[in-house]
């Protein structure tokens, strides 16, 4: 049971849960005089297809790095050591199958075709990314720092469907009433995420040179050297807060309260720590790199819940 839940990277899903019930829970409590519609059910479901479409994508990227991953962490192996690799293809299409009909059902009730989109999208890029893309330089660390940002998008978007009418207004029809939710801050999160995300995919590139070199993966590290890729890492974390700036200056956009200010005040200052380490301290900076990412990326979500 334990090999095969390091399979489907189960802290990783657990991260699009606690991502996911952050986006219901703070569009109602920053609305807490506003009627909004929401079925718990529905949602339950979208998470739970979201979630099983993520495990899919996590044993098939296993799957075709299995070569890589006997010379990067031949330790943490699941593949060919506790499950055949037959079986991880037959749970790929079987989760992903799940999902797909999880999410034509939503479509279905709800008159569109968005949950069936982002589905069957992130399905075909989860195994593009393995089979091909993974192998491409930038694209492959791009399209993987891309989806956990889609999971915020997609929750705000069955808030959107779920209280934005499209047909005409009548004060005596409920049915053709409307709720506008700000979802802008969720949005920015999104993005942020992405930022870190990738930053977190460079590192992680480094670490996997040995491994890479032998599939013949043109990841950024083995194109411009680690000590590069170290400091594009790093650039790419203080992506955030320039576009926190642009949209101060191009917009009202303001953060929803005094911990999620100092939140990003002290990521900011980690990330600004972590440039001067590459230039001061770079032995000490080696150890904590790693980490940046994912302090930051948990850091991140707790905004949507205080």
């Amino acid at each position: 049971m334990i090999p095969f839940l390091r399979l489907i990277r189960i802290k990783n899903l657990l991260a699009i849960l606690i991502a996911m019930l952050g986006v219901a829970y703070f569009l109602h409590k920053q609305n807490p005089y506003e009627v909004i519609d929401f079925d718990a059910f529905h949602y339950g479901l979208l998470i739970f297809s979201t979630l099983i479409i993520a495990a899919a994508g996590h044993i098939i990227n296993d799957y075709f790095d299995l070569k890589a991953d006997r010379i990067n962490k031949p330790e943490a192996l699941v593949l060919t050591k506790y499950l055949n690799k037959r079986w991880a293809i037959l749970a790929n299409w079987i989760l992903n199958f799940l999902g797909f009909f999880i999410a034509v059902i939503l479509s279905w009730h709800y008159h569109t075709l968005l949950f069936v989109f982002v589905h069957l999208l992130s399905i075909n890029l989860l195994w593009f990314y393995s089979a091909y893309w993974k192998r491409k330089l930038v694209l492959g660390a791009a399209v993987l720092a891309a989806l956990p940002g889609l999971v915020l998008f997609l929750s705000s978007w069955f808030f959107q469907v779920l209280n934005e009418r499209n047909v005409p207004f009548s004060p005596y029809q409920e049915s053709t009433w409307s709720t506008y939710l700000d979802y802008r801050f969720i949005y920015f999160v999104a993005i942020c995420a992405f930022f870190i995300n990738l930053s977190r995919e460079i590192v992680k590139d480094i670490r996997d040179i040995p491994g890479d070199s032998i599939i013949d993966a043109h990841t950024i590290p083995r194109k411009i050297g680690s000590q590069k890729a170290t400091l594009l890492a790093l650039l790419v974390l203080q992506m955030p807060a320039v576009f926190f700036i642009i949209l101060k200056l191009i917009s009202d956009f303001s953060l929803p309260s005094l911990y999620t200010s100092a939140v990003l005040g002290l990521l900011e200052f980690l990330f600004l720590l972590g440039l001067s380490a590459y230039f001061l301290a770079p032995t000490l900076l080696e150890k904590w790199l790693r980490l940046l990412p994912t302090i930051a990326l948990i850091l991140g979500l707790t905004c949507l819940y205080f």
